[in-house]
């Protein structure tokens, strides 16, 4: 019996030492201190010697390992043994103890021996702090419509920037246009669809210091991200907040020893998608066949020559498996006077593309420092170096964009290299010796940002806040293109040098005054702020070619009589007054109020202050005494309303955009010479103002079973009036156009989320569901009604934004007997119903049949519709997890219904050219070969069909790219701390990741439906492999 008793003792020896490591070394404790605890000594020692004892037990009676049990007030503390017991010498005999476990209500207590304390499971959604402008709130007291994540959430995620990392995580949150190009694929994100024509990007906040930007954060140096949607959230930050506001907090020091953690993975890279095209066996016979259907010869005359050609597999020789590495070290703790935390960060990522690539080095430190009862001060520092690199083309060089789109129009047939050390090449060039010889842009960037701010305790409950932050951002563009030769037929221009800067700094002030008091069942709050910020941004451009070689590359080797330069700098300043307040009757009522006035150096005076209000109330139903029988089963119920004003600066690209201007690049004709000059190029009006978005809205949160299922559901209606568009100048004064505010834009939706977690013995669960729908409309438009926004979209009065405006396609021509019918009805001989406007030539049998929508009896382009915009009108975020025993998975979707893409077929799918196009398999299903249910229409060389894309656009090749995604698959281990004992480590996580793992799509060709690019040129999303490890001492 012995020998089986020994080692369990020996098991909780261990798990005792590692617990008790896990506070500072100053109360470490020893084989003797051990035996204390197993053996309490009498109660005269433990006074004399100001110790507290006791044991911890959950609402079951069982005993809480490594509960965390601080002196209030101060850094001294111990945790729980195996047995839920306790011992810590006082530093005052009178002192209180606060003890907290994850996942369970702290309590504060009078010290004393042989305490039994309680822990009750916590109620996660009635103690959720949440962060929202210049404060943070409970989140069972928002009037306002809120969505938060925290790190958890993003930890071990194998995500290149935060802001991809945060798809599909909060409701009416959509993010887009994210690829897989090293230090170029933040995408674009929008708060409640898009509510302007303008610039749509949210106001980013980094600990309150705007930053434009998120992507290249360290994911690991993240708190907590909070999206504030609607205006009673954001208005306090008035007229940058129309698109929303994202706040993100910095992780701070934490009480206890100091505690150091290293985050790091390593991960693996390939395309999620890549088209699958033709080999050159079959491309050859098929453009045969279609120069044969067209009475020309054929290109190759016979099998052998066919059988004869190469096959080059143009996507294997350029794409490559790409690598990505992130560590992190940081280290945090607190002192009765100091809170600190220091983080360091390293990212390299090796493209799948060669000399793609990203190398970033992050560093921060946030310190609070108490200097007395009354004052506190705070610093914060962070430091950015993100270098990456694009590769580029010698055809309209500057990045990747032409390799890419070469990459899927060369010709099989066309041979990549020659054994003499030549390329294969067509007009274009070859996009593997543009590779091969190493041309790329270089991008070197750096971020500083520094705040520091004081906080002095004037009463009880009054506060004055006092801060200053300086922000500078610097990006180096250079770009050297190399000159050399192809093969005895074609060379690249004359080498050149490209380098760019752009700079811009901003420097804010703020000052706050806070009140917060209860009286009795009555809650006021109160805020009073000032802002002010000045913002500077400088440009300059230098270019010079025909340099002596290309490892001569200083600009002052370049060709003097080819330099050109220019460079412009710009300023910005802003004004702001602003306030609060709250009121809280006994847990029940909720009301708040916000007004914010700004003033902005854009406008004209008269024209440059804008007044923002907002007002929001909540009635939380289940604190009623007539609800107090639902508690068992209906935690929480509350109703909301919010109605409020936001603007939005941050439309115009323009800083003077009511000051007329002159260019100075006039020539002009005197005295037989030309003489410098200016003149008046556009014309600008000084009345211009704001754009402003009145929003207002409804909620509902619900919560049962104490918290274990939740459910939030919102409805908003948002009219964005005054939208800055381009009017055109009357004919007779020969300007260019001018902005006016004179657009009208609504959006109006349903966010709904849903929350579950349970435990059941030793397996924990959780699932959250969150769905939004957003229904966009312009409502007015100036001029003719509508502005065409490229690839067949318009902005239309009536019409969601960025709709598609294209012919409707009803199938295909059986035969040409149908075809020639369909024309001479719509188009006769006579000429009496106009011309026939498709461009291709006459119809045949297997082209397209477009719709006569108007049903005129003829088709023209009246009989174009609008068919849907690539604003997804459902978006949708899944997230499962499970964890037993040390395991844990995760499973994370997102995707969006109700999308809609036009990709330029005649790129994508492929056109029949010859050396310079290269066709897609799906053209195997055409009418030409499969008559009863063909996938595409008859082949046709070139453009040679009205069914060609290039000729003009219908439905026919207009993509629903909804989707949903396996955007994240985590699989994790975390060793048990009995075996981390001796190793003074308190915690250790192994575990695997998947990014974009897999896609369901309904898409009839292998493209990613988030793909960025129309003509699929751009850099593509990736499949993301990692293994990771986390460690915390």
């Amino acid at each position: 019996m012995s020998k089986d008793i020994k080692p369990k003792k020996q098991m909780k020896t261990a798990l005792l030492i590692c617990a008790l490591t896990s506070i500072t070394p100053a109360f470490g404790v020893g084989p003797k201190a051990m035996a204390n605890s197993s053996t309490p000594p009498s109660s005269s020692i433990l006074q004399q010697r100001q110790v507290a004892t006791g044991r911890v037990l959950d609402n079951q009676g069982e005993p809480l390992i490594g509960v965390t049990v601080m002196e209030a007030g101060t850094s001294n503390g111990t945790v729980t043994d195996l047995d839920g017991k306790f011992s810590l010498n006082l530093k005052d005999p009178n002192a209180k103890l606060a003890i907290s476990y994850v996942g369970y209500t702290s309590q504060t207590l009078q010290a004393s021996s042989n305490m039994k304390v309680t822990l009750k499971p916590e109620n996660k959604e009635l103690n959720e702090i949440v962060v929202v402008g210049y404060g943070t709130q409970k989140k069972v007291n928002l009037t306002g419509s809120v969505s938060s994540v925290d790190s958890k959430v993003l930890e071990s995620r194998p995500i290149q920037n935060l802001q991809s990392g945060l798809q599909g995580l909060m409701p009416g949150v959509t993010i887009s246009g994210t690829n897989g190009a090293p230090g170029m694929d933040a995408g674009s994100i929008n708060v409640r669809g898009v509510g302007t024509l303008n610039t749509s990007s949210p106001y980013i906040l980094i600990d309150g210091v705007e930053s434009g930007t998120m992507s290249s954060l360290d994911p690991n140096d993240i708190e907590s991200i909070s999206v504030l949607k609607d205006a009673a959230s954001a208005a306090i930050y008035g007229s940058k907040a129309a698109n929303g506001v994202i706040l993100i907090t910095t992780k701070r020091g934490k009480s206890g020893k100091p505690q150091v953690s290293y985050n790091g993975y390593i991960s693996l890279q390939n395309p999620t998608s890549l088209v699958d095209r033709l080999d050159s066996y079959e491309y050859a016979h098929m453009l045969n066949d279609a120069l044969e259907s067209e009475g020309k010869a054929k290109k190759f005359a016979t099998e052998e020559e066919i059988n004869a050609l190469p096959n080059t597999d143009w996507y294997d020789l350029a794409y490559k498996t790409g690598s990505l590495q992130h560590h992190n070290v940081s280290v945090n703790g607190a002192t009765d006077n100091v809170n600190y935390l220091a983080s360091v960060g390293y990212l390299k990522q090796t493209g799948i593309l060669p000399h793609a690539g990203r190398e970033q080095f992050n560093g921060r430190t946030n310190l609070e420092m108490k200097i007395n009862s009354r004052l506190t001060a705070r610093l914060n520092l962070s430091f950015i170096k993100n270098d990456y690199s694009d590769p580029s083309s010698a055809y309209n060089g500057g990045g990747s964009d032409q390799i890419i789109r070469q990459l899927n129009l060369i010709a099989p047939w066309i041979t990549a290299r020659y054994d003499d050390g030549t390329w294969g090449t067509i007009s274009d060039g070859s996009p593997i010796a543009w590779l091969d010889n190493g041309l790329k842009v270089n991008r070197k960037n750096t971020n500083f940002t520094g705040l520091f701010g004081v906080d002095y305790k004037i009463l009880d409950g009054l506060t004055a806040k006092l801060s200053a932050s300086y922000v500078n951002n610097n990006q180096n563009y250079s770009y050297f293109q190399k000159y050399f030769v192809y093969n005895a037929n074609k060379k690249t221009d004359p080498n050149f040098l490209d380098d760019r800067v752009y700079k811009w700094e901003r420097k804010t002030f703020e000052a706050l005054l806070t009140y917060n008091k209860t009286f009795g069942q009555h809650t006021v709050g109160a805020l009073a702020g000032w802002h002010a910020e000045g913002y500077d941004y400088k440009y300059w451009y230098t270019y010079r070619k025909n340099f002596p070689n290309n490892e001569v590359t200083d600009l002052n080797a370049g060709d003097v009589s080819t330099q050109k330069a220019q460079g412009y700098t710009r300023e910005l300043n802003m004004l702001s007054w602003f306030g609060r307040v709250n009121y809280d009757f006994a847990g029940r009522y909720l009301f708040e109020a916000n007004l914010r006035a700004d003033a902005s150096s854009r406008f004209a005076d008269g024209h440059r202050w804008g007044y923002f209000p907002s007002f929001s109330a909540g009635w939380r139903v289940s604190e009623e005494p007539f609800m107090e029988g639902t508690k068992s089963w209906l935690s929480n119920f509350k109703i909301r309303a919010s109605w409020g004003q936001l603007g939005n600066q941050e439309a115009l690209s323009d800083y003077y955009p009511a000051i007329n201007t002159y260019s100075i690049n006039a020539k002009y004709p005197f005295d037989n010479k030309v003489n410098a000059g200016y003149y008046q190029s556009s014309y600008k009006i000084n009345t211009i103002t704001w754009e402003k978005a009145t929003t207002w809205g409804i909620g509902v949160d619900l919560g049962f079973l104490n918290g274990k299922i939740n459910t939030t559901i919102d409805y908003y209606n948002r009219l964005t009036d005054g939208i800055l568009i381009s009017v055109d100048a009357p004919y007779e004064f020969a300007l260019g156009s001018y902005l006016d505010n004179v657009g009208k834009m609504r959006n109006q939706g349903v966010e709904f989320s849903l929350g579950y977690n349970d435990k059941f013995g030793d397996v924990t669960f959780g699932a959250a569901l969150n769905v939004a729908y957003n229904k966009n409309k312009i409502e007015s438009m100036p001029g003719k009604g509508y502005v065409s926004t490229g690839y067949n979209q318009r902005n239309a009065t009536g019409e969601e934004y960025n709709s598609y405006y294209v012919y409707k396609a009803d199938g295909f021509f059986n035969s040409d007997e149908e075809a020639k019918q369909y024309m001479d009805y719509y188009w006769p001989a006579d000429g009496s119903k106009g011309s026939c406007p498709f461009g291709g030539g006459d119809f045949k049998g297997g082209d397209l049949k477009y719709v006569d929508t108007n049903g005129d009896g003829k088709i023209d382009d009246t009989d174009r519709i609008y068919a849907g915009s690539s604003v997804p009108r459902w978006t949708f975020g899944l997230n499962l997890n499970a964890a037993w025993k040390g395991f844990d998975l995760s499973l994370f979707f997102n995707g969006q219904f109700k999308a809609y893409r036009y990709f330029d077929a005649y790129e994508v799918e492929g056109a029949f050219v010859g050396d310079s196009s290269h066709p897609a398999t799906i053209w195997r299903d055409s009418w030409t070969y499969n008559k009863t249910n063909p996938k595409m229409p008859r082949l046709f060389t070139n453009t040679n069909s009205p069914s060609s894309t290039r000729n003009n656009v219908s439905t026919f090749w207009l993509k629903n790219v909804s989707y949903c995604r396996l955007k994240n698959l985590q699989f994790g281990y975390t060793l048990p701390k009995s075996a981390l004992a001796f190793l003074h480590v308190n915690k250790v996580r192994v575990y695997y990741s998947c990014e974009n793992l897999f896609t369901i799509d309904g898409l009839d060709i292998n493209v990613d439906p988030e793909a960025t690019s129309q003509r699929l040129s751009s850099y593509p999303l990736l499949r993301t492999h990692s293994f990771g490890l986390s460690v915390t001492f």
